[in-house]
């Protein structure tokens, strides 16, 4: 093993830790429900002092390991790569409206990445106690066992979920809807783009898609996926980290049909 590769491996490892610590933290919380409030961004977009605590915590530690690193958080946190350095992506809590709600699907979500390549990527369901772990070139594991995607090549016996957001248009979101709904896949929309992503690489979902979804909410999932197997739409061709992306995620074997069938504007395959 190189040094790279190497250095990785401890970042992995470190992430792992780090988002089972954060993880318990928004367990405790969560089973609380009078330890937090409630308010919101904008329209649908949930917001709880959680999400600072645990975005800030995760921040402190990885800045105390790898000083020289990057971050880059949902809710602010940022510190600029030294050369060569990666940065991390991370979203405290994917899924704050589940959390706020008292709906137990939510997680912790930790992502790696230098130039345009994801190299580690860390998901953790406190609720479960479900630890989806990648490194690029290392291969994808739940809780330390291997996972693999879908091998599935049929839409009509797939189930795919379609992410929503308010940054796209309810008539966007609903054509997107549509058009998977006509390939006679199930639908389901669960609330948090990154389980869904950790989902694809179990196979539990055979695909997963999105008009746009910003990058801390599935820079870990697609190292997930990738790592598991599965087709991953080249979401980092562009500048993600400022305005996001539109995403397909699926087994490999239904890559050009859901590619087809999503018919998302502005999709880079």
């Amino acid at each position: 093993m190189n040094a790279e590769a190497s250095a990785f491996v401890h970042r992995l490892f470190v992430a792992s830790a780090l988002a089972r610590e954060a993880g318990q933290i928004a367990k405790r919380r969560f089973l609380d429900r009078s330890s937090f409030t409630v308010g919101f961004k904008g329209p649908q977009d949930y917001l709880t002092e959680v999400d600072g605590e645990i975005e800030r915590f995760i921040a402190t530690r990885l800045h105390a390991t790898f000083a020289d690193d990057g971050f880059i958080g949902e809710e602010g946190e940022g510190r600029v790569a030294k050369a060569g350095c990666p940065t991390w992506v991370v979203d405290p809590i994917d899924g704050t409206s589940n959390f706020a709600r008292g709906v137990p699907h939510f997680c912790i979500s930790i992502g790696a990445m230098l130039e345009r390549a994801v190299e580690v990527g860390v998901i953790y369901d406190p609720m479960v106690d479900e630890l989806f772990a990648a490194r690029r070139g290392g291969g994808a594991t739940l809780n330390g066992l291997p996972i693999r995607a879908s091998s599935g090549a049929d839409l009509k016996s797939a189930t795919v979920e379609v992410g929503w957001n308010m940054r796209s248009s309810a008539d966007a979101f609903l054509g997107l809807l549509g058009r998977v709904v006509k390939t006679g896949s199930a639908v389901t929309r669960a609330g948090s783009g990154a389980l869904a992503l950790a989902y694809v690489a179990t196979g539990r979902l055979d695909g997963y898609v999105e008009n746009q979804i910003n990058a801390w909410d599935c820079m870990a999932g697609i190292a997930l996926a990738r790592e598991a197997g599965a087709y991953v739409s080249d979401y980092l061709a562009t500048d993600v980290l400022k305005r996001g992306a539109p995403i397909v995620a699926c087994g490999p074997a239904l890559k050009e049909s859901l590619i087809a069938a999503a018919a998302i504007p502005g999709l880079i395959p």
